[in-house]
């Protein structure tokens, strides 16, 4: 799996549903619950280790040691659960690396709920609203249970269930959905002033990664896909976007990849196998002195032109799909020089349901090219965002789109 932490899409129906939050910058909580995501025991729920216990390593030998001691001299009760965590916490923060991290509980669900593509829950966004107390909807996901009950953007979560949302967090109130083993939830809401009484059922909420449209231009019929996270169901929901397109007869496409920061390397490989034939090198990975060339299973090379849009904030997995095509297609890719992130991490599930991820190789594109931190992938045709874009979300007003257009349209 590629990738540090990624964005959720956003709806905005003004721009084709295309605003997605970072969730490294914006403290959004997603009430939610997760089918389980502890898959394997990294440690023992009860450590068991005593004087006795000696490994062929001092470091271990050392750190087994100290352990032993913290825990059966510290003045208060320890809980040796905290002490492993806060063990392996430090051992990541030692590694100075900003991509190998561990991930507390909170931090793990929403992480887990982005790269799964899909959860349990009522499918809204919320945040604790500093002026009223009240839980603020800032987002309501298409075809979810909070959908289906009314809820909508901008309302305020009074209560749920008679509790009140002012003496709990938005965490605490996320928490209290997905650990709840009721499915129905009472809720009050205010809107425009008025109070409104819904009831809201669990249910599974699939989070759409992927979003298309048409554009026409001089006679040219244009494609164009935005994808916002590389999730677990992110390739299939692009395959069935491109067929689509491809039954419309495109003439060429636009693939979008702005602001999105990378997810599961599994969903870039399938969608370059699209693309490829088997003959070309997707990219390269660098492991303990060793390069390997990783081929995809395609068939055939599409005929049609495709041009790759994006930005400073395009990352990882956004990076190996521009490098893969432009690289193997001579695809152009039009807007900023990229994120710079040319690492792999794997995420490691430990026994009480808390995460870390840790880096542990380079991949290098398909001529070998590592793009790691200031290098980034440079646009063959560099251009700024007009600023206005921000304020209509307007298709005319994105400078970069329009450029792309304008390419393929010739």
């Amino acid at each position: 799996m590629v990738d540090d932490y990624m964005n959720l899409i956003n709806t905005k129906e003004k721009k084709l549903n295309k605003n997605f939050s970072t969730l490294e910058t914006i403290l959004l909580v997603i009430m939610s619950l997760l089918i389980g995501f502890c898959m394997g025991k990294l440690i023992p729920n009860t450590i068991k280790i005593t004087e006795k216990t000696t490994y062929n390593n001092k470091y271990i030998n050392e750190f087994i040691k100290n352990y032993n001691y913290i825990k059966d001299n510290y003045y208060e009760e320890i809980d040796e659960n905290d002490l492993i965590n806060g063990a392996i916490s430090g051992m990541m923060e030692s590694l100075d690396d900003p991509y190998s991290a561990y991930l507390d509980e909170d931090t793990s669900n929403n992480f887990s709920i982005t790269l799964d593509g899909s959860f349990k829950g009522l499918g809204v966004q919320i945040l604790k609203d500093e002026e009223s107390g009240y839980m603020l909807v800032t987002s309501v996901f298409k075809d979810s249970p909070a959908a289906s009950a009314g809820l909508q953007a901008g309302d305020l979560i009074i209560s749920i269930n008679d509790i009140k949302a002012k003496d709990i967090t938005a965490a605490e109130f996320s928490k209290f959905i997905r650990e709840s083993t009721e499915n129905k939830f009472l809720l009050v809401l205010q809107r425009d002033g008025k109070e409104i009484k819904t009831t809201a059922e669990k249910n599974m909420v699939v989070l759409n990664s992927v979003l298309s449209k048409t554009f026409e231009k001089n006679n040219k019929k244009i494609g164009y896909i935005y994808i916002g996270i590389f999730a677990n169901n992110t390739y299939e929901q692009f395959k069935e976007e491109l067929d689509k397109l491809e039954d419309k007869n495109i003439d060429s496409l636009i693939i979008d990849v702005r602001d999105n920061t990378g997810g599961h390397l599994t969903a870039v490989d399938g969608i370059l196998d699209l693309f490829l034939n088997s003959k070309q090198i997707m990219y390269q990975f660098f492991q303990n002195g060793v390069t390997t060339k990783t081929k995809g299973v395609g068939n055939e090379n599409k005929e049609y032109e495709i041009v790759l849009l994006g930005n400073q904030n395009s990352a990882s997995a956004s990076e190996v799909l521009i490098a893969g095509l432009t690289e193997n297609l001579g695809s152009k890719f039009i807007g900023k020089k990229t994120y710079g992130k040319g690492t792999v991490q794997e995420l490691i599930n430990l026994s009480d349901g808390n995460q870390y991820k840790i880096t542990i190789k380079k991949w290098l594109t398909p001529k070998g090219n590592w793009i790691n931190d200031t290098k980034g992938i440079i646009p063959d045709i560099e251009i700024e965002l007009d600023s206005k874009y921000y304020d209509t979300y307007e298709d005319d007003d994105d400078s970069q789109l329009q450029k792309a257009i304008e390419y393929l349209s010739k």
